[in-house]
């Protein structure tokens, strides 16, 4: 679901995902703030009044980290990665995020941003159900434009990238829970986004399941330079990532400190 540019198949001669790999990207500094908020306030008119989910919220994530942000159902997470990925605008404040201020994108920029810079996986695939695993994946490079025998080999190397290969021609229905969130991994990632937002990623799986598809997100993090943003409620799985926070009360306070491995 992701300002329209030229079409992946048309700026490589191999699409390969290796070969996806923004050159600026190679350039980005992991001092460099890509996500900066300062005084975040989200406010919804509700038929019992106001309802204010962030007042004054201010954080910010380096290039390069996965940060898990956890807290109570209600708390405002999945509303946070909305803002944050220009589904969803703030009441106040300000939210730059891949070096564009998103609060104040109209929708068609906004939805050129996603486009552009803004990979999601929700914890629901939401894959087409008539469509293959190739074509789910070659979905947003047709959506910009690009010409089906190009998106299709695209999508067969991202599928390549997921262990999916021989899935290709699958439809969802013919696939595991665990293969149609790979499948939802890798068309969040076709258009080659600087940021990956993942709202409880693993929640449908078991721990099994839940384990190997988080293995994933942190390998394509680090081999295609992603900053990453995951909410979860499995504690385990934020120790993994390089730091967590909690949202409570409005307000984000860290839970560890994790180092880079």
């Amino acid at each position: 679901m992701n300002q329209p540019s030229p079409t992946a198949a048309s700026q490589v001669s191999l699409p390969t995902p290796e070969r996806l790999l923004r050159p600026d990207r190679q350039a980005e500094s992991a001092e460099e703030a890509i996500i900066q908020v300062n005084g975040l306030e989200k406010t919804y008119q509700t038929a019992r009044g106001s309802l204010t989910l962030f007042r004054g919220l201010d954080f910010k994530v380096e290039a390069g980290e996965m940060v898990a942000i956890m807290g109570q159902s209600g708390a405002g997470k999945s509303t946070l990665l909305h803002i944050l990925g220009a589904l969803d605008a703030p009441t106040k404040g300000t939210v730059r995020c891949a070096s564009t201020d998103v609060a104040q994108l109209n929708p068609r920029q906004a939805a050129a941003f996603r486009n552009r810079e803004i990979g999601y996986v929700w914890q629901f695939h939401y894959l087409l159900p008539e469509f293959t695993a190739a074509e789910n994946v070659a979905m947003p490079l047709l959506a910009q434009g690009s010409k089906r025998r190009d998106a299709m080999a695209v999508a067969e190397n991202w599928l390549r990238e997921v262990g999916l290969e021989d899935r290709s021609t699958h439809r969802p229905g013919e696939l595991s829970g665990g293969e149609q969130q790979r499948v939802a991994l890798a068309r969040a990632l076709v258009n080659r986004p600087r940021v990956l937002l993942a709202d409880e990623p693993t929640g449908d799986l078991d721990a099994e399941t839940a384990g190997r598809v988080f293995d994933l997100v942190q390998r394509l993090h680090a081999s295609h330079n992603l900053t990453s943003i995951l909410v979860t409620h499995n504690m385990e799985l934020a120790a993994r990532c390089t730091r967590a926070l909690r949202l409570e009360n409005g307000h984000l306070s860290s839970l560890a400190a994790i180092p880079i491995s």
